[in-house]
């Protein structure tokens, strides 16, 4: 699990490196995502958000999430997903993705994924991300 005081100090640190105002709403945002692993939408963020901070708008989420990406707090899961789901857990790990209901699954995994070399070929590699699509027990019955 994260340790979202940990994320809430690097969220500070990038802020001030980028130049980027510290918003309640940022800190709000990163910590409702950090705090569960069940990969939100945006507009669960903003039903979760929204309890603490009463007047923020569903706009100002979807900011706030593209703010957080920018930094490189969370990323997006998949984009091939109906809603885009967040994940603020940058440590090295795998998704299972259910093709039924969409349900996203962290799979922790004790070697580092790798980027196959022929990759560099391209650029620099920011990122590696395995994803496991298939139909999840709950939908199997």
């Amino acid at each position: 699990m994260i340790n979202v005081e940990d994320k809430i100090q690097e969220l500070k640190e990038r802020c001030a490196k980028a130049n980027m105002r510290l918003t309640p709403q940022r800190i709000e945002v990163l910590k409702m995502i950090a705090s569960v692993n069940n990969h939100p939408d945006a507009e669960t963020v903003y039903a979760e958000v929204k309890k603490v901070m009463p007047s923020i708008s569903l706009d100002t989420v979807y900011r706030t999430l593209t703010s957080l990406e920018d930094l490189g707090l969370v990323f997006k899961v998949d984009n091939e997903l109906a809603k885009t789901r967040y994940d603020a857990d940058l440590t090295p790990h795998c998704h299972f993705i259910c093709i039924k209901c969409g349900a996203v699954h962290d799979i922790h995994i004790d070697n580092y994924i790798e980027a196959p070399k022929e990759s560099y070929d391209y650029g620099k590699v920011l990122q590696t991300n395995l994803q496991v699509k298939g139909i999840c027990n709950k939908c199997r019955g």
